[in-house]
């Protein structure tokens, strides 16, 4: 019976020492934050729906921190101190990423010591220029001008041109109350866009909405967005 309860009492030593060890373990506290840019401007994407990679160089078992960034193209990661590299994969994106001569996806080396802001530059197939949204008439209008950024052999047409409008600051084909398109074949002058729709009505009345424009590419999955405006009538 003694060395049985030895046994147990060892084991029980054990079990508090790798109790104590995992309690001792301290949580990622080194802030990686940044935005999607081009030249100097937010790229605006759907929330939740552009995801992204952080890899730690020289680890065993290297399985990526996965994240996906916000409307306004910001993201931001809560990791340890060490050597990372940052990657969007594949066909994810209403932009460009860099490609290598292999055919793999290129990669940011990000050294983190310390909280750190690293902005993301892509190149966007279109940009929206200059949108101004306003309310007049019982209507929300937006005036805008399209730059074509991309126009190599790798150009894409565009689908649709939408005004998304809703009731809170999420606004997304997915997350909307009223909704504008007009054809990419039928926009007659890219810097001189126009398009409008009627102010919905909430159950709970309210004297704003949020607003955005946003150009659906052919071929690609993801949205480029202008940034969300908050529209007061």
């Amino acid at each position: 019976m003694k060395i049985k309860f030895h046994h147990i009492a060892i084991f029980i030593l054990l079990l508090s020492a790798a109790g104590c060890k995992l309690d001792n373990v301290k949580p990622p506290s080194i802030k990686l934050t940044g935005q999607l840019m081009y030249k100097g401007s937010p790229i605006g994407v759907e929330y939740n729906q552009v995801p992204f990679q952080l890899y730690q160089t020289g680890y065993k078992g290297n399985t990526p921190i996965t994240g996906t960034f916000d409307q306004d193209g910001t993201y931001s990661v809560l990791t340890f101190s060490g050597n990372y590299k940052f990657t969007i994969p594949g066909g994810q994106g209403p932009f460009q990423w860099k490609e290598l001569p292999s055919g793999g996806r290129d990669t940011i080396n990000i050294a983190l010591t310390g909280d750190q802001t690293v902005n993301i530059e892509v190149t966007p197939y279109y940009m929206i220029r200059n949108a101004q949204l306003a309310a007049a008439g019982g209507k929300i209008t937006a005036n805008f001008s399209i730059e074509k950024v991309i126009t190599d052999a790798t150009a894409k047409n565009i689908q649709t041109v939408s005004l998304f409008v809703n009731k809170t600051q999420f606004v997304s084909p997915g997350d909307h109350a009223a909704e504008a398109d007009l054809d990419g074949g039928a926009i007659a002058d890219p810097s001189n866009v126009s398009l409008n729709v009627a102010i919905p009505t909430f159950p709970v009345t309210q004297n704003y909405v949020y607003a955005r424009v946003g150009i659906r590419i052919a071929g690609v999955e993801d949205m480029i967005f202008s940034p969300v405006v908050k529209v007061s009538y």
